[in-house]
C-alpha cells in the first residue's frame, strides 16, 4: 500500500475521476468511526455534506456489513445504491441469491440462539441477524480472547459450514458462495455504466473488494496495514473528508475539462 497523499496518490485519482466512475464506501470504521456501541453510529454531518456533492457528479454507493434496513436510518441520504450484508443484500438482479442466504442464516441462528442459551457461555456475546448475514459480537464479553474461542468452537459444529470473516471483536457468518463485496462492486459498476471505480472501506470484508487488484478499482484503506492488498491507504477515519475534498476538486476540474472539450467541438463543426 502507499499513501493517497501523495504525487501518485494524487495522479492516480485524478486519472479514475476523468471517466465514468462510481464512487463506493463502507460505512462503520470508513464513513463513520468505530463507536464502542455499534447503535450509536451515525453518519457525521460533514461527512453527508460532501457525499452530497460527490453526487453531484458521479454515482454513490454505500456496502455495508449492516443490513439495508439499519443502514438507511444511519446516513441521512439516498445514495445511488445501498448494499448490505457485506455485498448481498440490496443488489439488484440478485434476490434469489438472497432468499438462499435467508434460509440458511435462520438455521444458523436456531442452532446458535440454542447454543448460547446453555449455561457458561459469557452473557457479553451478542447475536445480531441480519437475515442475509449473522454477526457475534464479543467486545463486551469479559474475557474476549476465550470468547472468540468458544464461539470458533460453536462455527465448527455447524451442518452447513459458513465463511467466517473475523473484525473488530466481530464474526460475521455468510453463505460460501461467490457474493461478496467484490462481486456486488462489479455489479454495480455494470449498473450504473461506470467504467471505473473507487471504493473505500477498513475492514477484512473489504479485502474482497483490494485483492481484486485491478486496474479500473481505484482501492483505499483506511489505516495502513501490512496485510491488506488496498492500493492506497490514509491514516486515519478522519482523512476520509479530506479524501472527499480531493475528489470533488478533480470530479469538478474533469466536469470542466469535459464541458469545454464538447464546446470547442461543437464551435468547430460548421
Amino acid at each position: 500500500m502507499k499513501p493517497l497523499f501523495s504525487d501518485e496518490g494524487a495522479q492516480r485519482l485524478e486519472q479514475h475521476a476523468r471517466g465514468r466512475i462510481l464512487c463506493a464506501f463502507d460505512f462503520d470504521g470508513t464513513l463513520s468511526p468505530i463507536v464502542p456501541v455499534p447503535e450509536d453510529a451515525r453518519l457525521p454531518d460533514n461527512i453527508r455534506s460532501l457525499l452530497e456533492r460527490v453526487a453531484q457528479h458521479a454515482p454513490i454507493a454505500v456496502v455495508t456489513g449492516r443490513s439495508v434496513e439499519d443502514i438507511s436510518r444511519r446516513i441521512g441520504f439516498r445514495p445511488d445504491f445501498l448494499v448490505g450484508n457485506h455485498g448481498l443484500q440490496g443488489v439488484p438482479g440478485w434476490e434469489d441469491l438472497a432468499a438462499k442466504h435467508e434460509q440458511a442464516c435462520a438455521a444458523w441462528r436456531r442452532r446458535i440462539d440454542l447454543a448460547l442459551s446453555q449455561p457458561g457461555w459469557d452473557p457479553g456475546i451478542q447475536l445480531e441477524d441480519k437475515r442475509f448475514s449473522l454477526s457475534l459480537h464479543y467486545r463486551h464479553a469479559k474475557d474476549p480472547a476465550s470468547s472468540a474461542a468458544a464461539l470458533e468452537g460453536l462455527f465448527a459444529s455447524l451442518e452447513l459450514q459458513p465463511r467466517i470473516v473475523g473484525g473488530k471483536f466481530v464474526y460475521n457468518l455468510l453463505v460460501q458462495d461467490r457474493c461478496h463485496k467484490g462481486t456486488a462492486l462489479l455489479r454495480l459498476m455494470e449498473l450504473s455504466g461506470a467504467n471505473s471505480a473507487l471504493y473505500v472501506g477498513d475492514d477484512v470484508t473489504d479485502e474482497d473488494v483490494f485483492s481484486m487488484r485491478r486496474p479500473d478499482i481505484l482501492s483505499i484503506r483506511v489505516e495502513t496495514s501490512d496485510d491488506s492488498s488496498a492500493d492506497f491507504f490514509v491514516p486515519h477515519q478522519h482523512d476520509v473528508e479530506r479524501l472527499l475534498e480531493e475528489l470533488i476538486e478533480r470530479l469538478q476540474a474533469a466536469q470542466a475539462s469535459n464541458w469545454m472539450r464538447a464546446s470547442s467541438n461543437s464551435q468547430a463543426q460548421p
